[in-house]
C-alpha cells in the first residue's frame, strides 16, 4: 500500500490525479474498519490529517476535516447533539464530518443535521475547481454520491440564519457506541418545523409532508402530534436488516420526531 501524507488541498488532489485509484484519509474510523475486516484494499492512501484548510471552521463553513470532538462544542446545537452520540470519546477524536459525508452511510449521524439545516456540500478538484452541491443532490444512494472521482469533500455550507432550536435524538440495540436504527433532527424556525431522519431511507431524507401538516397548525395539540407522527411513519423508506424491521423503524420514527417537536415547542 502506498501511502501519501499530504500537506495543502493541492498536494492531496495532484496525488489523487496522479493515482486515481487512491482513497483519501481523514480519521480513519470508517475505512480501517474496511481494511481490517479485509473488505477493502486500497493501493494508494492520501493522507489527509495535516491539511490545515479542511480544519477550519466558522457558524457558516464546517470543514470537513473538523472531528466530532470539535463539533460537540460547537455553535450548531443539533450537530452537537448529534456528534455526543458518536462512537466512543477515541472515535470522536478522530472522526470528522467529511468522513461521515464522504461514507454517506444512511446511519451517518450527522446527515439529519446537514438535511435539517438544508445545507449544501462543497467539493474540490484539481481540474474543475470549487463546486457547491445541495444536500439533496450530493447523497444518492446507500454509500452512493455525486462526488465525481477526482474531487473531494471540503466542507458543509451552512445557510445564514439557522434557527437556534434544534433536536437530535437517536434509537439503537444499546445504550452507547451506537450505530442508529433510527434518527432524526428537528429544526424549528420562524417558518416552522424542519424534520429530517436517517436510518430510515438509502439516504438522509426530509419528512416534508409532516413538515407541511404541522406547520400548518395554529397549535401544537395532543391530536395533532398524533397525525404528525403517523405521516412521519408514512414518509419513511425503511428496510428490515440486522439491527431493526421496517415495522420498528417506521414507529420509532414517528415517535423521535413526535418528542423532538414536543421538546423544540418548550
Amino acid at each position: 500500500m502506498e501511502f501519501v501524507a499530504a500537506h495543502d488541498l493541492d498536494e492531496a488532489l495532484a496525488a489523487k490525479a496522479q493515482r486515481p485509484e487512491a482513497v483519501f484519509l481523514a480519521g480513519g474510523t470508517d475505512l480501517m474498519v474496511e481494511v481490517n475486516l479485509a473488505h477493502h484494499r486500497p493501493a494508494s492512501v492520501v493522507s489527509l490529517r495535516r491539511v490545515a484548510d479542511l480544519r477550519d471552521a466558522s457558524p457558516n463553513r464546517i470543514g470537513a476535516g473538523v472531528t466530532w470532538a470539535r463539533l460537540e462544542r460547537g455553535p450548531h446545537r443539533g450537530l452537537a447533539q448529534a456528534a455526543r452520540t458518536v462512537g466512543s470519546p477515541q472515535i470522536r477524536a478522530a472522526g470528522t464530518i467529511g468522513g461521515n459525508i464522504g461514507t454517506a452511510s444512511p446511519a451517518g449521524d450527522g446527515l439529519p443535521w446537514i438535511a435539517a439545516a438544508d445545507a449544501s456540500i462543497e467539493a474540490r478538484s484539481a481540474a474543475r475547481g470549487t463546486r457547491v452541491i445541495p444536500w439533496n443532490e450530493f447523497f444518492i444512494g446507500v454509500k452512493r454520491t455525486s462526488l465525481l472521482s477526482d474531487e473531494i469533500v471540503t466542507a458543509v455550507i451552512v445557510p445564514d440564519g439557522l434557527p437556534e432550536h434544534q433536536e437530535f435524538a437517536k434509537v439503537g440495540v444499546r445504550n452507547a457506541m451506537v450505530i442508529s436504527t433510527v434518527s432524526c433532527l428537528v429544526i424549528r424556525g420562524d417558518d416552522g418545523f424542519r424534520v429530517a431522519l436517517g436510518s430510515v431511507a438509502p439516504t438522509p431524507i426530509r419528512a416534508s409532508r409532516a413538515e407541511e401538516m404541522i406547520n400548518a397548525e395554529s397549535s401544537i395539540t395532543a391530536a395533532a402530534l398524533d397525525e404528525f407522527a403517523r405521516i412521519v411513519s408514512q414518509e419513511v423508506k425503511p428496510i428490515s436488516d440486522h439491527r431493526s424491521t421496517e415495522a420498528y423503524r417506521r414507529h420509532a420514527a414517528g415517535v423521535l420526531a413526535r418528542r423532538l417537536v414536543e421538546r423544540s415547542s418548550r
